[in-house]
C-alpha cells in the first residue's frame, strides 16, 4: 500500500530529486566523505530538544535549522533567508533565542534546545505567547510567527516584565514581510500580563 501522499511528501521528494540530478553530486558525496579521516567528527549524536533526548546523524557542516526540519520533522522552525538575517529559524538554546541557521548541530551537543512545538505544555496548553498572539491577532501570513513566538517566549524569560521599547529591541531580530510590528509587541505585553 502506497503512503498518502500529501503536499509536504510531494514537495521534499522535487527537492531530493532535484539534487540527485545534479551532475557530480554522487561523486563530490562520495569523495568528501572519504577524504575525511576516519573519526574526525562524530556523525550520530544526541541533542536535547524539547525537552526530549534525540539520536541524530549529522553532517559536520549541517545547520540546526536543517536537522530540526529535515531530519527530527519539527517544520515550525522556518528555512527562509538562511543566512541569520530574518529570524523566522530562531529557537531557544539554553532559554536565549537563536537564528538555527546560523549554529552546526554539532555545537548543540549538551544544550537544552527548544523549538515553538516545544513551547505548548504537555496537556496542550499553549504558552502565554502563544495564547497572546492568538487574542492579539498578531500573525497576519503566519510565516514568521513561530520565530517571533520563540523570540518575544526568550525576552520574557529573561526579562519577564519588559517596557514596550524593550520588547521591541527583544524582537527586532524578527522580520515580519506583512509588517505587523505593533501587533506582536501588543501580543508581547500581553503574555507578560498572563505570565505576572
Amino acid at each position: 500500500m502506497n503512503p498518502k501522499i500529501t503536499r509536504r511528501r510531494f514537495i521534499k521528494g522535487v527537492i531530493y530529486s532535484a539534487a540527485a540530478a545534479v551532475p557530480g553530486a554522487g561523486y563530490y558525496v562520495a569523495t568528501a566523505a572519504s577524504s575525511r579521516p576516519a573519526g574526525a567528527v562524530e556523525r550520530l549524536i544526541s541533542i536535547n530538544v524539547n525537552g526530549r533526548t534525540r539520536r541524530v546523524d549529522v553532517l559536520p557542516q549541517e545547520t540546526l535549522t536543517h536537522t530540526l526540519r529535515y531530519r527530527l520533522n519539527l517544520t515550525g522552525t522556518k528555512l527562509a533567508c538562511n543566512r541569520g538575517e530574518c529570524g523566522a529559524c530562531t529557537v531557544m538554546i539554553n532559554d536565549v533565542a537563536n537564528y538555527s541557521c546560523s549554529v552546526l548541530t554539532q555545537q548543540v551537543k549538551g544544550k537544552q534546545i527548544t523549538t515553538v512545538e516545544g513551547l505548548r505544555a504537555a496537556d496542550g496548553t499553549l504558552h502565554p505567547v502563544q495564547q497572546a498572539f492568538i487574542e492579539e491577532l498578531s500573525p497576519q501570513c503566519g510565516f514568521c510567527t513561530p520565530g517571533q513566538v520563540v523570540s518575544a517566549a526568550a525576552l520574557l524569560i529573561a526579562n519577564p516584565n519588559p517596557t514596550r521599547e524593550e520588547a521591541r529591541q527583544g524582537l527586532s531580530g524578527n522580520l515580519c514581510r506583512c509588517g505587523a510590528y505593533d501587533h506582536y509587541l501588543n501580543g508581547v505585553m500581553r503574555a507578560a500580563e498572563l505570565i505576572a
